[in-house]
């Protein structure tokens, strides 16, 4: 499970570079802020394909995905969905549509997993090495809840890489900028080879402090090593 990550601050300007957004960067409207502990109900930007027009667009959504065939209070959803597994995502009912025609983005810098041992839990921070903020592959949907829209997305993950494996049993699947569109736009091929675990020698872990596990703690010093 990825249930927490952080996201350094980016520029609209970085924003639109690299993920080839349309358009011109908003004036006026500050980017979406840097946060160190990104956590599940929490609003997010993601980047996604414009139903319409088809070109890709940046827009807020809350993590954690509910289907646009939920019609409930979603304080009765009792199941999951911050994250969906890559291997089974395109059967299971509550993500299928989604991963059939509303994929999308979700731009990160790093993300936690916990050691545990015993009773004991270690928190641990994992990033690339040579990129500072990356996107992993997500789902997003709208549901009609009490009468207004509510979009909201999941993070896709796949089963951990060597460097990985001995920390946590899986890990986001992460993406490099060549294979965005691929996700992006399911006309474009089977998205299968995408969900390989991301080669161990790219990436770094280390220790941090447990005040991560405290979602109102959200401060750069999470990071520091312990």
């Amino acid at each position: 499970m990825c249930g927490r990550f952080f996201r350094e601050g980016v520029t609209w300007a970085e924003y639109f570079a690299a993920l080839n957004i349309m358009g011109e960067p908003p004036e006026g409207i500050e980017p979406p802020p840097a946060t160190y502990n990104a956590a599940p109900t929490q609003i997010h930007p993601i980047v996604r394909l414009n139903e319409v027009t088809r070109a890709r667009e940046m827009v807020p959504a809350q993590w954690g995905l509910v289907p646009s065939w939920w019609t409930k209070p979603l304080s009765e959803k009792k199941f999951t969905t911050i994250n969906a597994q890559s291997e089974t995502a395109a059967e299971k009912p509550v993500f299928r549509g989604a991963f059939r025609h509303k994929r999308c983005l979700v731009p990160i810098s790093g993300y936690y997993e916990w050691s545990v041992s015993g009773k004991t839990k270690t928190p641990f921070a994992f990033k690339l090495k040579n990129r500072r903020w990356f996107c992993v592959a997500g789902l997003w949907d709208a549901a009609l809840i009490d009468g207004s829209e509510l979009q909201t997305f999941t993070i896709l993950t796949t089963k951990p890489n060597d460097f990985t494996a001995g920390i946590h049993d899986r890990m986001p699947v992460i993406l490099s900028p060549e294979n965005y569109g691929l996700w992006l736009d399911a006309a474009k091929g089977d998205p299968a080879p995408l969900f390989e675990p991301y080669p161990n020698e790219d990436m770094m872990a280390w220790p941090i402090g447990p005040a991560v596990g405290n979602v109102r703690n959200n401060f750069p010093e999470l990071l520091d090593e312990v």
